[in-house]
Parts: C-alpha cells; structure tokens; sequence
C-alpha cells in the first residue's frame, strides 16, 4: 500500500457533507469543541433541520444523490464559498471515496478522515483481504479475481460450493449483495447485484465468499493518530439484519468472551498499525458457531451504530475524529478504554415490514420522541421523508447496566415514541426485541429469516384495534355528540362504520349507550368508557382495565398508536368499493413506491407469466423487483430506463390470454 499522511493544521469551520440525522450529529460535538458548522442540501432539503440548524448552508444540486451529496465539485465549491476549512464526510459514501478525500487535499482543506491511500487500500474489498491476508488475518474463502466474465464468476461460485455471497467491490450498507442458493439462481443475482453496485457506487465489479451458516455479524472500532498510536474499543454485535443491512446493534456482544474480545482486538489494532492508519474505523467480522472469526471488510469511517460504544466507554467518537484530523495525539490509551454496562441501538426506518420491507416515503404528520432515552433524527412534525436517500429515518439507542436492562428501556422508548403518516418498522423493531431468541442472546444474521412469520404476526387483538379505532373516528368527527354528555334517556341506535386496518376491512357498529359508554360490535361486542379525550391522545376504560393511546385524525385517516403500535386506519365508510387492482388483477403492474426504473426486463409483445419479474425500480438505494400480476402478453411499457416515477405509476400494461 502506498502510504500518504492525513494533512495536519487547526481548522475553525467544518462543512458536514451529509444530511439528516448524521449532519445534526456531528454538528453537535464540532460545536461543543467550539467549531463553526455548515451544512450542504438538495433541492428536497432544501427546508430540512440540518440545513435550519446550521450556521451556514449551501445548496449543492437536484434531489439525486449523484446530482448532491455524492458531487465531489458541488461540495469542495461549498466548502469555499462558506468559508469552511474543513471537511467531515459524516457516515455516507463520501466517507470511504478516496478522490474525495484527495479532492479536500488538493483545495486546501482538512478531511477528517484517513488518507486517501488508506481509504483506497481498505475500499475495495478485494484488495483489502489480500492485504488482511498477508498480515495473518483469518480471510473467508472465496474469488476476488479480476476476470469478472459471466462464464467465470459462476465457474468460481461453483468451485467455492453453494451457498455463496456475491458483493460489491467497492460497496457497503448491503448494497450490491446477494446470497446465492443455488447456480441456477446465480446469474439473476449477479445481474441485479452489479445494477444495484453501478447505480451505488459506479462500480459493477463484484467478489464472492462462501456463506457462512448463522455467522455473527462482530465489528471492532478502531482508531489511530499521527503520532502512531492505536486503540481498539471493543466489540459491536450487528447480527440482527435484512437485506444484508443491519437494524438492531449492540455492544458489547452476548457471545464475545473476554478472551475472544482481547483477541480480535489485538488483530485489529495490528492492522490499523501496520496501515499507519489515522483516524476511526471499523474492521468487520464474521463468527460462525465454533467461534472462530473471518475478516470481511474495513470500513474507513465512524458507523452508524457508533452511539453503543459511545455509551459503553463513555467516548465522543467524533470528537475524536476531530482532534486526530488536527493533529493531536489521541487522548486515550489502550489501557484506559473501561467498558459500562450495555447498550443497544435500533435504526427506524420508513418501511413496510409485511411488505418486504418496501421503502416508504412522504409527509411525517406527528413526530414525538420519548424523553430520557437518545434519539438521533432530524424530524419534526410536518418533516417530508423524500424517496432519494436511505430509508433510516432515526436511531433510537438505550443504556443499562445489564442487556436486559437496555432491552427493557428501549421497549419501553420504542412504545413512547410516535411516528404518524408514513409507515415505519417501529412495531417489527419491538417484536425482535421481544423476542425470546434475542431476549437471550441468540440471535445471528439468520434471525430475521429463521424467525420472520412470528416477528411478523400481527397483534393479539385485531378485532380490539378495529373498535378503538372505530371508537375514535365517531367521537372526533365534529358532528359527533360530545363524549362528556354523560347519561341520556333518548334512545339508543347503531351507527355503521367501515375501516380499513393494514389492508383489512372491518364492518363495525358503534353505539352511544344511554349512560355515557360506547359498544362497539364486530363479530363480537367490546364496551369502551372514555375518562379523557385530548386533541391527540385518549384514556379509556375496557373490561375494567384504565388504557392509553394516542392518535391523530386527518380527515378520513386516523393514525392510532396502542401500546407502542402504531396502526394507520382508513375510513372507508362513505368511500366508494375500491376496484381490486392494487395486485396486478387487471393487468397493470404499478410502482409500489416513489422510484427510479433501473430495468426494464420485457418488451411489448413478451409472453409473461403471473409472478414473473418485468421491471427493477430503485428506491433508497436498494432494488425492488416488479413482477406480472396475470398471465398473458406484454401490452405497453409506460416508462423508460432512468425515469423517476411515483407511486401507483402504471409501468406496465398486460393483455390477459
């Protein structure tokens, strides 16, 4: 590797180049060293927090990431008409582009990161392994060879023994990685993985490994300075994921020993020295069963999940990006790094957990965090959740003095927190958590599979659901009798009411009963009492039991969140019978989200078959597959390779035969 020094001088200002939740984080210690801030945005940010609570910011291109916050000219411009000297990459992309790093160089300004030799060296992970090789580091097997021919890749996928991973060279957060069963399925994957590689990082090139079976996603943080030092901080377990990206991190691990973690750690620190590594990194592992561990990837940057060693150690982890990329000697020894109790983080994200966890996008209509717990967002009410960037909206992160402490108080803050008008993965983060497997400690990156129809299930009581809900939409419509009337003599009759609850349809009656209360029949009779009804959130009494909830009602939509889930309901009852063709029945494949066409997989007058694939669309970064509703021929294709579309665009039109 060549080896180039990070460049040294004191800096007074810091433009972020990122947005969100990541800006407002780094913000917030550049500030605390007493540091000027600015931000950068895209015209779909144009009102985001980060860009408010900035001291300066500046627009830097369209709403597309390569268009904005992956344009290097864009943000070194920024950099200079802000008056900023330096440059924090955030967690992103830009984290981990060598030219980007050369580019602050060449202009002057300091990048709070590591060298651009060292970024290029632990980037590609082909080049990576060898040298992780060369220095003793356990490697999983598999073929990083140049030669990137079909023919090749599955003649080497072959060799290494099904099953087997492809991933992106250049890639990172699950993008461009496919697990591969079998070789018939191999060639669709390799196809979809260099789309999603391209579209991500520019590069299609692609390596293999062997899947390991029920590994442990394991992480060391690490860090070094110009003055030769290096640390380790323990242990991240990251297992907890879908589609490859993780949702649930902890540290420490539940099955990391002491001796283990001495040990990995000890390869670790070895490897930032033998780099003369400056700054945070993250050297990620793979532990299978017997618990021997494989060297996967460097990330050269500060990881999302940060925050869980943060609250272990007791560290500012960018506060020490900081003061390595000035020069200074990082303020701690191995010998000092004391680790408190445990900590566990969640990413929420705007996704639809039954529907494959499809991307979600558009307007946040209530945002509340709970108190006494961290929480890292930059939303608010009225906050537009744009279609561009990833899907992760917030990390929610507790801290205990033992992992089931942590666990039970970020129970508790997932059911305190409220997220109306888009959905999210709130309700599937609190299944995992409760979960037995994890609540033990069990859990490897097979847990979502192993375990998904349960984490899945819906609630015990849908039909209770359907009568609060039902109850709420006859109390807050406003020509509804007030619910403090109390008794009455005058008769009783049952209003009808129809709902719709995650796709489910429910024929309801409510009843306003002569002494105050409300039955609510659904199949089955459920007598509610209302103690106290606010604008957002009502007490009520159910089978002798005080209950809670909160809700917000939007015309003919009401968002109700009960014990720490949140359900969207429609209120279909003066609505026309919808035509059932949401699926594809009639013949037209719809774009289930807000997206771009990455492929186009037919042609008109194709002969397709019902769940056949037709057309890719990219939304937050990752691939989703459209497929054929109905057998037939191919009619019409509404949209061309590279068009943004919205969602419920017809992308496809299918004659039936």
């Amino acid at each position: 590797m060549r080896n180039g020094s990070v460049q040294h001088r004191p800096f007074f200002k810091v433009l972020v180049a990122n947005r969100g939740e990541i800006a407002l984080r780094v913000m917030r210690s550049a500030r605390r060293l007493g540091l000027g801030v600015v931000a950068v945005y895209s015209d779909a940010d144009r009102d985001a927090l980060h860009v408010r609570q900035a001291d300066r910011a500046v627009r830097i291109g369209e709403a597309l990431p390569a268009q904005s916050y992956l344009n290097i000219p864009a943000i070194i411009a920024a950099a200079k008409a802000s008056g900023a000297d330096a440059v924090h990459p955030g967690y992103g992309f830009l984290a981990e582009n060598e030219e980007f790093a050369q580019a602050c160089k060449d202009a002057g300004l300091a990048f709070i990161g590591p060298s651009p030799q060292a970024i290029e060296a632990m980037g590609n992970k082909a080049g990576a392994k060898e040298i992780m090789k060369k220095a003793g580091v356990p490697i999983v097997p598999g073929y990083q060879g140049a030669d990137q021919s079909d023919e090749v890749m599955l003649a080497e996928a072959r060799k290494i023994g099904f099953p087997v991973m492809i991933k992106a060279v250049a890639g990172g957060g699950g993008r461009g990685m496919r697990l591969v069963t079998d070789a018939a399925s191999f060639p669709d994957a390799l196809r979809s993985a260099r789309s999603e590689a391209k579209a991500a990082f520019g590069d299609p090139t692609v390596i293999l490994e062997r899947a390991i079976q029920n590994p442990r996603h394991i992480e060391i943080q690490v860090f070094g300075d110009s003055h030769g030092n290096a640390i380790h901080l323990g242990e991240r377990d990251c297992s907890v994921q879908r589609r490859h990206q993780k949702l649930i991190e902890e540290a420490p691990s539940p099955a990391v020993t002491p001796e283990l973690r001495a040990k990995m750690g000890e390869v670790a620190v070895a490897a930032v020295k033998a780099l003369r590594y400056e700054g945070a990194g993250t050297l990620e592992f793979l532990l299978d069963e017997s618990g021997e561990f494989y060297f996967m990837e460097m990330n050269t940057r500060l990881q999302v999940e940060h925050p869980v060693t943060e609250a272990i150690t007791g560290l500012d982890l960018v506060e020490l990006q900081l003061r390595v990329a000035r020069g200074e000697p990082l303020p701690v020894k191995q010998r000092d790094i004391k680790f408190s109790g445990h900590a566990i983080e969640v990413r929420l994200c705007s996704e639809d957990a039954a529907h494959d966890f499809m991307p979600q996008s558009g307007r946040i209509a209530r945002w509340q965090v709970p108190e006494g717990i961290r929480v890292e967002h930059a939303l608010e009410s009225g906050s537009e959740i744009p279609p561009f960037y990833d899907s992760m909206i917030a990390k929610v992160i507790s801290h205990g003095a033992t992992r089931e402490e942590a666990r039970g108080r970020l129970i508790c803050g997932l059911e305190q927190l409220t997220a109306f008008g888009v959905t999210t993965n709130q309700a599937f983060l609190m299944s995992c958590l409760r979960h037995p497997g994890f609540a033990r400690g069990e859990a490897t990156t097979a847990f979502i599979g192993s375990h998904r129809d349960e984490l899945l299930a819906p609630g015990r009581d849908g039909a209770f659901n359907a009568a609060l809900a039902g109850l709420l939409l006859y109390v807050t419509n406003p020509h509804a009798p007030s619910w403090r009337d109390g008794r009455s003599l005058a008769a009783t009759f049952p209003l009808p009411a129809r709902i719709e609850i995650a796709g489910q349809a429910y024929e309801l009656e409510v009843t306003r009963e002569r002494d105050g209360s409300y039955t609510i029949a659904n199949g089955r009779q459920d007598g509610l009492e209302i103690d106290q009804l606010d604008s957002d959130a009502i007490r009520f009494r159910h089978d002798g039991v005080m209950d809670n909830a909160r809700f917000l009602r939007d015309g003919d939509r009401l968002y109700l969140a009960h014990r720490g889930v949140p359900l969207a309901v429609t209120d279909l009852t003066l609505a026309a019978p919808k035509a059932a063709a949401a699926n594809g029945g009639d013949g037209k494949v719809r774009a289930a989200m807000n997206g771009r066409v990455v492929a186009v997989l037919v042609k008109p007058g194709d002969r397709v078959a019902a769940g056949q694939p037709v057309m890719t669309l990219e939304a937050m970064k990752m691939e989703h597959v459209h497929k054929a509703g109905i057998d037939g021929v191919i009619a019409a294709i509404d949209v061309t390779e590279g068009e943004q579309v919205t969602t419920g665009k017809i992308v496809a039109e299918i004659e039936a035969g």
